[in-house]
């Protein structure tokens, strides 16, 4: 059975990030342990009670798309066991399918995002301006309509309770320039056409998905944290997919789709999921995984 996380405690190890969902700690030899909990965050907000065995599902994608897309870009994950890690005593169990071991890099600090389709904070910009991150679109497109090619539409990396926003590249190149900027963008819709491919051939639409970068001490660029996870994804059934409407999704949409039924501001704290939502949101992030790796946790 899955197991439950929400936060990690692992003494002995020094903890360097508590994330949303991600809890960091340094280990020897410039590497990183990841753990990824079960907290859920919606609106940049971390909610009070986590969904089980979602960190579980969330590294077992993370680990099968950067394997398959290596060959496109590099990616974090070295090869050690946890077992040689942990801390002496640690259930090896509640960690084993949640945690990786991973190179130490340098965060570019941009959210690189690909959008293949108009939807969530990009609909609303297009709304309002009839731009996305300062590349003007054609006029009359609709909600959740396929763009004519993918689009690289960077944000901001908000801290904990902040909100990302959405950025031009022009502002990427100047806050870690033009070579760097370049490789991001291109390593970002490089990546995204190929998953987009795989996806669609199992009858999932991507339509859109963010990723992290780092960079070693070389300065040669690493994909990192998480990949085409419901968590940083927008996954739709392609059976169910419509033009003009927000299509069901695999991923924690739905939440999002319930906290807008909400009396609340989308600032900390926020309301407590019940729980027919919580198992709805669990089944959702198990049957993407299920789909798309065909990886299956009860």
């Amino acid at each position: 059975m899955p197991t439950t996380l929400l936060q990690s405690d692992l003494p002995g190890l020094e903890l360097i990030h508590r994330g949303k969902v991600r809890d960091v700690y340094a280990l020897p030899g410039e590497r990183l342990l990841i753990v990824a909990t079960d907290r859920l965050s919606a609106f940049d907000v971390v909610l009070p009670n986590p969904i089980p065995g979602k960190g579980e599902m969330l590294t077992q994608i993370s680990n099968f798309w950067f394997k398959q897309t290596a060959h496109l870009v590099p990616n974090h994950l070295l090869d050690v066991p946890l077992a040689e890690v942990l801390p002496a005593g640690t259930d090896l169990a509640l960690y084993e399918k949640r945690a990786v071991v991973a190179r130490r890099l340098k965060p570019v600090p941009v959210e690189a995002i690909a959008r293949g389709y108009l939807i969530g904070s990009g609909w609303k910009d297009y709304q309002a301006t009839g731009s996305l991150c300062g590349i003007q679109l054609p006029a009359g497109l609709q909600q959740a309509q396929q763009l004519s090619t993918p689009i690289f539409t960077p944000s901001t990396k908000a801290a904990v309770g902040d909100h990302d926003e959405n950025v031009s590249y022009a502002t990427v190149v100047a806050a870690i320039g033009s070579e760097l900027a370049d490789q991001v963008r291109d390593a970002t819709l490089t990546i995204y056409r190929w998953a987009a491919a795989y996806a669609a051939e199992r009858g999932i639409i991507i339509a859109d998905t963010k990723f992290e970068f780092g960079t070693d001490a070389d300065g040669k660029l690493y994909v990192m944290d998480e990949m085409l996870t419901p968590d940083s994804s927008r996954f739709w059934p392609a059976a169910e997919y419509r033009v003009g409407i927000s299509p069901p999704s695999y991923d924690k949409q739905f939440v999002r789709d319930w906290l807008e039924t909400q009396d609340w501001n989308k600032t900390a704290p926020g309301p407590v999921i019940p729980s027919a939502v919580i198992a709805a949101t669990a089944a959702k992030y198990a049957e993407a995984l299920q789909r798309l790796a065909g990886i299956h946790l009860d």
